[in-house]
């Protein structure tokens, strides 16, 4: 199955050093994987960086990069998110496995299998992956803690996961305790 979704795996974060270097923040398990990912596209799948070196970094990797010669023209793309299509990610070898691009357009289900919405985005604010649901009533979207007590069934080729507000797991709800 070919699928030319772009999945968002890194970030630019601006000059390193004086030599147009380039730091990259990187959303991938491994960092380092993104030089083989290369080249990273922008949102719309225009080349966005194409790595020619890279070396590991604290939040990812620092790059030379064909588009970029100097410190000035790596400052000016900070913040560029860049993407790879999905069928260029590695193949996962179980079915329990997924990209957490795969959890959005799930269907949440309650524990009595009532439909709650769907997951539209799965964020992160620096504490954990937080789940994005928006309501099937419409309304305001709400965040699910991407953790097995909040979400203890993820069923991909189902198209549904199994959606638990803290109230219903005894944890607390977030600025609680």
């Amino acid at each position: 199955m070919t699928d030319s979704k772009l999945i968002f795996v890194a970030q630019v974060g601006g000059a390193f050093g004086v030599k147009g270097e380039v730091r990259i923040t990187a959303h991938t398990a491994e960092p380092m994987a993104l030089v083989g990912y290369s080249p990273l596209l922008r949102a719309d799948g225009s080349v966005g960086l194409t790595l020619v070196s890279a070396r590991p970094d604290k939040a990812g990797v620092v790059a030379r990069v064909k588009e970029i010669a100097t410190k000035e023209q790596a400052d000016a793309l900070r913040g560029l998110k860049l993407y790879v299509p999905r069928d260029r990610l590695p193949a996962l070898g179980d079915e329990d496995e997924f990209y957490l691009t795969d959890l959005i357009g799930l269907e949440a289900r309650d524990a009595d299998d009532a439909v709650l919405g769907r997951v539209k985005a799965v964020q992160n604010f620096g504490a954990s992956d937080m789940l994005e649901i928006a309501p099937a009533a419409g309304g305001t979207t709400w965040y699910l803690p991407f953790t097995r007590g909040a979400v203890p069934d993820v069923r991909i080729a189902d198209g549904w996961l199994r959606a638990l507000r803290p109230a219903e797991t005894g944890e607390p709800e977030p600025g609680e305790g």
